[in-house]
């Protein structure tokens, strides 16, 4: 068994590579990048101020040439698609602390250093203002031409940074270190997501229980009518319903409008932190599990029914068990296989595929981040969210297949 998780597990690499190229490019692609919006911010600004950029031939301002190919070095689209994938894996050395620089003058670098750019026989060479005798390795120089054809001379160092380093840059809109805000976040994504999981999972083994045991019922019908019902709302509408009904002064204000905590929350004693707490996590924790109750419950009866049907459990009862101990010891054992091969993708559901309910809650956790940065264009988070995600419902998959393992014996893998 553990030469197939070994397997898995490195199927899982082309996998995830499959899916963040896919991601990746159809992001970079996509139009609205941060590119254009920087460029219509500076064009907004400078028809502000008269329009002190130009004015092209429609009526709109205009950005210098240089200008744009700076924002275009910045964002890293002056290097072809694959080349920006791979940096942002970290397998291919990224740029750092650009210069423009002048042939033969000094230009102030980071850290105090004055560089100098000199035109040799063999290309452009690199010195230290305080001993122009001896070339310097640590800083490259880039000698390239502008549109208009004019030098673009810049000095550059290089690393290797990118995911697989733990580096998931900077985000456009925060302007702080994208890993950062996923620490502030994902914990209290987990603890919705978690709990959540919890409740669905409890409930629905009670009602897939009740509903196999009285079958065709009254409580059957009517369970089943309201499961099917809640099964096609989805959480995030059902979530803002709640809300609408008893969080706000149309209906019932009883319940709290969002978030994780009330403004005074600090000030009070820790049993009353608990009520608080519990009274914020009620509406979005039944909007988190609705979905998956429902599923859940459905799976637990039809799996439970099968099994009251086979050969062993009659069996049980022709020896003279009781009814109790034949359901719960023998039937039930292999009832809750399916539900529990399905822990590992359910929870990839929770901790990964919540951030509209975040929205509707206003729960600062990482799917509201992932949300915002979608609106706004800003890739770093974006494909960091890209990365849990697919990292996420990878994990699930073998964690089901090992589960499974562990609760069915009869399951080999080879």
């Amino acid at each position: 068994m553990g030469t197939y998780f070994l397997r898995r597990l490195l199927l899982a690499i082309p996998t995830f590579i499959g899916c963040t190229i896919v991601v990746f490019s159809i992001v970079q692609l996509a139009p609205g990048g941060p590119l254009e919006q920087q460029k219509r911010q500076l064009q907004a600004a400078a028809a502000e101020r008269g329009g002190s950029g130009g004015v092209a031939s429609e009526g709109e301002t205009t950005i210098p040439p240089k200008a744009l190919e700076e924002l275009k070095r910045y964002y890293g689209f002056d290097k072809p698609l694959h080349e920006r994938y791979l940096i942002w894996l970290g397998l291919w050395p990224r740029e750092i602390d650009q210069y423009s620089v002048t042939l033969d003058s000094a230009r102030r670098v980071s850290g105090g250093q004055f560089l100098i750019v000199k035109r040799q026989a063999g290309g452009l060479s690199v010195y230290d203002a305080s001993n122009t005798s001896t070339p310097i390795t640590t800083w490259l120089v880039a000698d390239k031409k502008h549109e208009d054809g004019s030098p673009n001379i810049y000095v550059y160092k290089t690393t290797f940074s990118g995911i697989l380093t733990g580096d998931f840059g900077r985000s456009y809109q925060y302007r702080e270190p994208v890993i950062e805000l996923i620490k502030e976040r994902l914990p209290v994504s987990i603890q919705f997501g978690v709990i959540g999981f919890l409740v669905a999972y409890v409930v629905a083994l009670y009602l897939g229980i009740q509903k196999a045991l009285e079958h065709r019922s009254r409580f059957d019908i009517f369970s089943s009518v309201g499961l099917f019902a809640l099964n096609s709302m989805p959480g995030w509408a059902l979530g803002a319903i709640l809300l609408m009904l008893l969080a706000t002064d149309t209906f019932w204000s009883l319940l709290p409008l969002g978030g994780m905590q009330g403004t005074d929350y600090e000030s009070l004693q820790i049993g009353s932190k608990i009520i608080e707490r519990a009274r914020h996590f009620i509406l979005p924790v039944i909007a988190y599990s609705v979905g998956g109750i429902a599923s859940l419950t459905m799976l637990m009866k039809n799996s439970l029914l099968e099994n009251l049907s086979q050969d062993y459990v009659r069996t049980a009862f022709a020896k003279g068990l009781r009814e109790k101990r034949v359901i719960w010891m023998h039937a039930m054992r292999n009832s809750i296989i399916p539900l529990a091969a399905r822990a590992g993708f359910v929870i990839t559901i929770f901790l990964a595929g919540s951030f509209i309910i975040e929205l509707v809650f206003n729960i600062e956790g990482i799917g509201k981040l992932s949300y915002m940065a979608i609106l706004s264009r800003d890739y770093p988070i974006v494909f960091a969210f890209t990365v849990i995600g697919v990292s996420t419902l990878l994990l699930g998959n073998i964690i089901s297949d090992f589960i499974l393992a562990l609760v069915d014996p009869r399951i080999r893998f080879k």
